[in-house]
């Protein structure tokens, strides 16, 4: 695996970790108030991940776990982040990007790991911050 995607996977898992953190407070939160099951186990999580993700990206290029490894979400053509753009790349990296790269992995592996699936579908790539 290459660097950079290996830095991508814990930048991930970073992510994960905080939006799992943030998640169990909000369900603490919501829980009196809503008291469908799916609410909390389905719809808060998937909110709060995508939001989280969302905002950061939005904001900076970066969410924290981005921000940890050095790394930086920028568009090919140096534009900032379109909204638009960040929610298709989230959808499709949850539910599409797996199978296009099991299917084109040679393609993806010529970008050592800037550019996954996900991030050619939204013309982004992930560059290593130099700071």
């Amino acid at each position: 695996m290459k660097t950079l995607t290996k830095k991508r996977a814990k930048a991930f898992a970073i992510d994960m970790a905080i939006a799992t953190a943030v998640t169990g407070v909000v369900e603490v939160l919501l829980r009196k108030k809503m008291k469908n099951e799916f609410v909390h186990v389905v719809v808060t999580p998937t909110l709060v991940t995508y939001g989280l993700e969302y905002v950061q990206l939005k904001n900076s290029g970066q969410t924290i776990g981005y921000k940890q490894q050095g790394l930086k979400l920028v568009s090919e053509d140096g534009a900032p982040l379109e909204g638009c753009a960040l929610v298709k790349r989230m959808l499709y990296r949850d539910y599409v990007s797996s199978l296009r790269y099991i299917a084109d992995r040679k393609n993806f592996a010529k970008h050592d790991g800037a550019v996954l699936p996900h991030d050619a579908k939204t013309h982004c790539y992930v560059q290593q911050k130099n700071d």
